[in-house]
């Protein structure tokens, strides 16, 4: 019965030798843990039983590796001078226990928010005085 079924072979990016033979219809596992970090292509190649093939490219980006994240500095950024940055790298672990240390990115206050503080407390000060002088 199987000489008459369509059969799909799985490539992941260029290899000649492909990662899966499949009989169609199946549920198939793509571990993603063992692919470098970046862009990636998976090609399915389908013959059915009287000879004809169908091709699909699927293209996704793998994302296995600790994230970074850098503070300070952005893409395609005008600097000039001395530039502080904060830099962090965490990883998202095994997915059954969640870590709290090194799993967040630190960040510094913003300006605007300063700039509230600071006139919040120049009115509370303000109002104080005004309010309650003897």
């Amino acid at each position: 019965m199987e000489e008459y079924k369509s059969k799909i072979k799985l490539f992941l990016d260029d290899e000649q030798q492909p990662i899966a033979e499949l009989v169609p219809p199946v549920q198939f596992d793509l571990d993603t843990s063992k692919l470098t970090d970046g862009e990636h292509t998976l090609k399915l190649i389908s013959k059915s039983p009287t000879g004809r093939e169908g091709i699909r490219k699927i293209k996704f980006i793998v994302k296995n590796g600790p994230a970074i994240s850098v503070e300070g500095l952005s893409d395609n950024g005008v600097v000039d001078g001395v530039i502080p940055l904060m830099i962090n790298a965490y990883d998202k672990g095994n997915q059954k226990k969640f870590f709290i240390e090194g799993s967040e990115t630190p960040q510094s206050i913003p300006s605007w928010l300063w700039i509230l503080l600071v006139a919040f407390l120049g009115w509370a000060a303000f109002y104080t005085i005004t309010n309650f002088s003897l």
